[in-house]
């Protein structure tokens, strides 16, 4: 784990909600000097602490207007189903996360579609095609009260 210090956090702060914001204009905020301040962010994505930059897109705005949460439950907790599994899910643009799971379902899809018809193609001649699977459950997002891809790094700071 790389060690990071108050500026670091501070730098990252920063990019996490303004990822186009110049090295100028970003050394000022975190009191440095650009060239220092260019130093630091090319360390950080050297230790891979920043892994890439990314436009946010709504999702509505693009004709994604159905969400889903998905829990699975396999069949089988095999290496080599678990293994097919996660090949299959990572193929699946409509999926945008996948998080395996304790408890009584095994993962957790995060799934963005058009609308009700298209989910229905999803899960009938995607996810439930897939031998391994053994049940899902399905809620649908009504509405969005939070959404971010920031890390919480302020508690970091403590």
């Amino acid at each position: 784990m790389t060690a990071l210090d108050r500026i670091d956090l501070r730098l990252l702060a920063v990019l996490q909600t303004e990822g186009r914001i110049t090295n100028a204009e970003l050394a000022e905020r975190v009191n440095l000097s650009p060239s220092a301040c260019l130093r630091r962010l090319q360390r950080l994505e050297a230790d891979k602490v920043i892994t890439g930059y990314a436009a946010q897109v709504d999702p509505q705005v693009v004709g994604l207007g159905l969400q889903a949460f998905v829990r699975v439950q396999l069949v089988k907790h095999e290496a080599a189903m678990i293994e097919r599994f996660v090949e299959r899910i990572s193929g699946w643009d409509e999926v945008v996360a996948c998080h395996a799971l304790t408890g009584d379902m095994d993962y957790l899809l995060h799934v963005f579609v058009a609308d009700l018809a298209d989910f229905s193609r999803f899960l009938l001649d995607r996810l439930l095609n897939d031998a391994g699977v053994a049940d899902v459950n399905s809620s649908f997002v009504l509405r969005t009260v939070k959404r971010s891809s920031s890390l919480p790094l302020t508690q970091l700071e403590r």
